[in-house]
């Protein structure tokens, strides 16, 4: 789920001698870009979780031995090897440029080890020759969108374990995410329970609030107009897994991607119980929203429902970024705000999170 200003467009390109050596990228020695029959993990016999196969959008990688030098490419990939217990040597810098690369809701997993290094999103593609200068043994990029050219690149000097075929870009659920990361680790029971104390934390929350359970809802940011979230997106997938319902046709008018613009012709698409803005600038945005006629007028903004999320705050941050850590900080703030805009009474004002 790129953060849509800096949406990154992945390109990249390594000299003759690193793709020469892509051929034993795999790990299995299988071509990079030939799909695998396999599906899922499979661990060899015994207690050892390794060799370990993951298959992924360019074929399957295997992992012969834990791990211990770790760089995440996958933009929120870091949270859930800092949720099994491991610190990467090196992360992918997105939102907030917070040290390492790591939140506020992930920094106590830490526990007082080194602060990994941090790679600069530069628009062009993972920072190659950065990468291998961190002697990585195991690359993710599991919340990314990396191209073949890029994954052959980097398989060049460590395996790496690209974003599934399953889902769009950018698209994979944090479940899945947790998990698979877990089989890439060792630590498959671990990720298991994390991701059932997450999703505890969910459901908990969700039977807090009734009100959310058929109420309809989407996320959007104005992004060069009004830009919605779809279902695939990690973001929209908070307001489903609190019980709330996504608008009817809403993929058929974005197509196959993590989101899109919509035209002011289906602005009925944010015409729901809620709508949920990610925005830059929470008065600015606010008032640029509403001077325009097709918006104002629906009845969501009538009724004051709608929820502003900061983007540039700690807050606004954890929701975009979706993973086994922030959501528990993310559903604490955004469910009394949620709770708010659906309660049926417009007069209910939707505040802001203490902090």
């Amino acid at each position: 789920m790129p953060r849509i200003r800096s949406a990154p467009r992945l390109a990249a390109a390594l000299t003759s001698a690193l793709l020469l050596l892509t051929a034993t990228a795999c790990g299995d020695g299988s071509d990079p870009g030939t799909p695998s029959a396999k599906s899922g993990a499979t661990a060899s016999s015994g207690k050892s979780a390794f060799p370990v196969t993951l298959t992924h959008k360019y074929g399957s990688t295997t992992i012969t031995a834990e791990p211990k030098r770790i760089v995440t490419v996958g933009l929120t990939d870091q949270d859930a090897v800092l949720a099994l217990g491991k610190v990467p040597v090196g992360t992918t810098e997105w939102l907030g440029g917070y040290e390492g690369a790591i939140g506020p809701w992930a920094r106590d997993e830490l526990s007082g080890g080194r602060t990994p290094t941090v790679l600069k999103d530069t628009g062009t593609g993972p920072q190659v020759e950065k990468i291998a200068a961190l002697r990585p043994d195991l690359i993710l990029a599991l919340y990314g969108g990396l191209t073949k050219e890029q994954y052959r690149s980097l398989s060049a000097f460590a395996p790496v374990v690209a974003q599934p075929k399953e889902y769009n870009d950018y698209g994979i659920p944090w479940q899945e995410q947790t998990k698979t990361i877990g089989r890439a680790l060792g630590k498959e029971a671990e990720a298991v329970k994390a991701v059932e104390s997450t999703e505890g934390e969910i459901a908990a929350e969700a039977q807090e609030h009734p009100e959310f359970k058929g109420a309809s809802a989407v996320m959007a940011t104005p992004y060069e107009g009004m830009f919605v979230f779809g279902s695939q997106d990690p973001r929209s997938r908070i307001l489903t897994g609190l019980g709330l319902t996504l608008p009817g046709g809403l993929d058929k008018a974005i197509g196959d991607q993590f989101g899109a613009n919509i035209s002011k012709e289906r602005t009925d698409l944010l015409d729901q119980d809620a709508i949920v803005w990610i925005v830059g600038d929470p008065a600015k945005d606010t008032a640029k929203l509403h001077a325009d006629a097709s918006y104002k007028n629906l009845k969501v903004v009538r009724e004051g429902r709608e929820v502003f999320v900061d983007e540039s705050s700690d807050y606004g941050h954890a929701t975009s970024f979706v993973s086994v850590l922030s959501l528990p900080y993310v559903i604490e703030r955004l469910s009394p705000q949620l709770s708010a805009a659906v309660d049926g009474k417009p007069g209910t004002q939707v505040g802001q999170p203490a902090s």
